[in-house]
């Protein structure tokens, strides 16, 4: 069986960890001046690096050649903990989710007393500490405040503040970030050139999107995509097709309709996106995501390609006479409007109806330059018209003729 991507090219070195340099430099001069603490927090978003970097750690101080900030991979604890290695006995990794408890926190407190077998730590590396009861880290808070010279812990958390606050106080906290899309593209073609993969274009934007950021995700659905393809090559429409999301041309064309305020058009896409079996509210969602685009194409300017650099070039191109369509004003009141439909799209038994309700809302709102209609304008029929100083003409007055003529 092939190994997953995310597996495959799982960094064994602090300097091909993407998009963290905020967490990795610092560890990388703590390392080379020996300075090392003996706990870590090391908190972010899933699939970012953290565990990664824990093993990394790990491999550095328990290197043949250290200190150092790059593991050598030719001694006997470099090759146990790389990506072929069978794991080290010093190093010891724990999941939290399923070993959080008191009973837990006390066997590892007695595996702490023993020195270690081989190498120059103890390391131990807790995934998910969030998960660790209180009771569990009361118990290791003694550990954890003044532990063994052989002894240094890294914890590794999504949500760092459930982490009790005696513990936090305890560690080097490093908090992990999203990985911008620029970095994470240029990441996924260097291993798509290494797989003999030919991308098309628009394919790497819809997978970084689609991985939201994480690297592992990204890479998850990168995978996927490899592994359906035919030819070695990677199709925009296959994409689109696998990861649900909405073709590029039905966003132009409905774009294009709500400036033009072209009711037949636009309800047109409403009833392709039907029949192609497009989830209307993943419509919705990318409806919003290209208003957004057009506003900032609108307000930008010539600058407007750098914050866009994920948008393919004919995909930019038509962009720019949209946005001269629709104006910033129009898309700003249309991504209003489509923002609030999306959130009454969550449950709804008619996701279609409300599709083309929006629809409706996004043609009446650009009929004028206060979103209303024409005939929303025209006075009351029945209020009473003003005379032009300033009285009131009607029954009341004739009713007051006549009393005068009586």
């Amino acid at each position: 069986m092939s190994m997953a991507l995310y597996r495959r090219y799982r960094p064994q070195r602090f300097q091909d960890v993407i998009g963290q340099e905020h967490v990795t430099r610092p560890i990388m001069a703590a390392l080379r001046a020996g300075r090392t603490a003996h706990a870590y927090l090391f908190s972010g978003p899933r699939g970012c690096g953290k565990t990664t970097s824990a093993r990394i750690l790990a491999r550095c101080l328990n290197c043949a050649q250290a200190p150092t900030d790059t593991p050598c991979g030719e001694c006997e604890s470099c090759r146990e903990l790389s990506l072929a290695g069978g794991g080290s006995l010093d190093v010891v990794e724990m999941d939290a989710a399923s070993h959080g408890g008191v009973d837990d926190a006390r066997e590892l407190i007695e595996r702490a007393a023993f020195a270690p077998a081989r190498d120059g730590y103890k390391i131990f590396i807790i995934d998910e500490a969030h998960m660790v009861s209180n009771q569990g880290f009361n118990a290791l808070l003694k550990l954890v405040e003044e532990p063994p010279d052989h002894v240094k812990f890294v914890f590794a958390t999504t949500e760092p503040e459930k982490v009790i606050g005696t513990i936090r106080s305890r560690t080097h906290h490093y908090p992990f970030r999203l990985v911008p899309p620029e970095t994470l593209e240029a990441f996924m073609s260097g291993i798509c050139a290494d797989e003999g993969i030919e991308i098309g274009a628009g394919v790497l934007p819809l997978v970084v999107r689609a991985g939201g950021g994480s690297v592992r995700d990204s890479l998850s659905v990168l995978d996927q995509l490899i592994g359906g393809s035919e030819e070695r090559e990677l199709a925009y429409d296959q994409a689109i097709a696998l990861l649900g999301f909405t073709d590029a041309s039905l966003l132009d064309d409905a774009v294009e309709a709500v400036a033009a305020r072209d009711g037949a058009s636009l309800f047109a896409v409403v009833e392709r996106v039907v029949q192609s079996g497009h989830d209307p509210r993943r419509f919705v969602e990318d409806l919003l995501q290209r208003l957004r685009d057009l506003i900032v194409v609108s307000l930008a300017g010539e600058q407007a390609d750098d914050v866009l650099t994920s948008v393919p070039r004919d995909q930019y191109e038509r962009m720019l006479v949209q946005a001269e369509h629709l104006g910033a004003r129009g898309a700003s009141r249309a991504a209003d409007l489509t923002n609030d439909a999306l959130k009454g799209m969550v449950g709804a038994t008619s996701p279609r109806l409300q599709l083309e309700l929006l629809c409706a809302r996004l043609l009446l709102a650009e009929a004028g330059p206060t979103g209303d209609s024409p005939a929303s304008q025209a006075p009351d029929a029945g209020a009473a018209p003003r005379t032009p100083s300033g009285g009131a003409t009607g029954s009341r007055a004739g009713a007051g003729g006549r009393d005068r003529a009586g």
